[in-house]
């Protein structure tokens, strides 16, 4: 008897390549007017001297002119927010120097919120990261976007310094070991489900791992 649920080859193709243009395309949007735009921006570098520059950048823009919390006024499209941050690493994530600079904020009392910065020397970026963050600048001390791009640059991180490494490897023509533990992005998305797909053809080793669960 015929399953209603079973396709042939082409018909479960073309399903599917419905199913992913549903999925990479928004549905049309509502008639509608822009009002607040927040843009953040990383950048990662590597320096000279063998460090790791990691940069990132906000910027809060309102569509429309209006009043400030100081009775002056904004215009559209001037920054309400403009905050840049640098962390020099080194490749094991440690923190060698931290800067950041607020060109634009709501307050001029906001711009001593960039001093607690120094703190983050000899910090490591990893599991723990955020507690770190929040220790050292966190309520009153700090500045909430500052910490907003401070959680980005973990990934800004991961991203930029152990890609380029396994690269080099590559170009100097050495083999790209296999690691001793999954990566730090394996078994925290649907991609990297270590029982899906994606483990299985890019990392076999992994098939079925499970991460030991911290002590309590």
């Amino acid at each position: 008897m015929h399953n209603a649920d079973e396709c042939n080859p082409s018909t479960c193709a073309a399903q599917i390549d419905r199913r992913i243009e549903h999925m990479t395309v928004l549905p049309p949007a509502a008639r509608r007017q822009p009002i607040h735009q927040r843009a953040i921006t990383t950048q990662g570098y590597l320096r000279d001297d063998g460090l790791w520059d990691l940069e990132a950048e906000l910027v809060d823009t309102r569509a429309y002119t209006a009043k400030t919390h100081d009775e002056g006024v904004r215009i559209a499209g001037e920054p309400v927010h403009h905050m840049r941050i640098r962390l020099t690493i080194d490749d094991d994530f440690v923190v060698h120097n931290a800067v950041a600079a607020m060109s634009s904020t709501p307050f001029p009392e906001c711009a001593p919120a960039v001093d607690p910065f120094v703190g983050l020397v000899g910090a490591r970026i990893g599991a723990g990261w955020r507690k770190q963050v929040d220790a050292i600048m966190g309520g009153t001390i700090g500045c909430t976007h500052l910490r907003e791009l401070l959680g980005v640059m973990a990934t800004v991180a991961f991203q930029t310094v152990p890609g380029y490494r396994r690269h080099e490897q590559r170009m100097r023509g050495e083999p790209v070991l296999a690691a001793a533990d999954p990566a730090h992005q394996m078994g925290k998305c649907l991609a990297w489900d270590f029982d899906g797909p994606v483990i299985a053809r890019v990392a076999p080793e992994f098939i079925g791992y499970r991460r030991k669960k911290p002590a309590v």
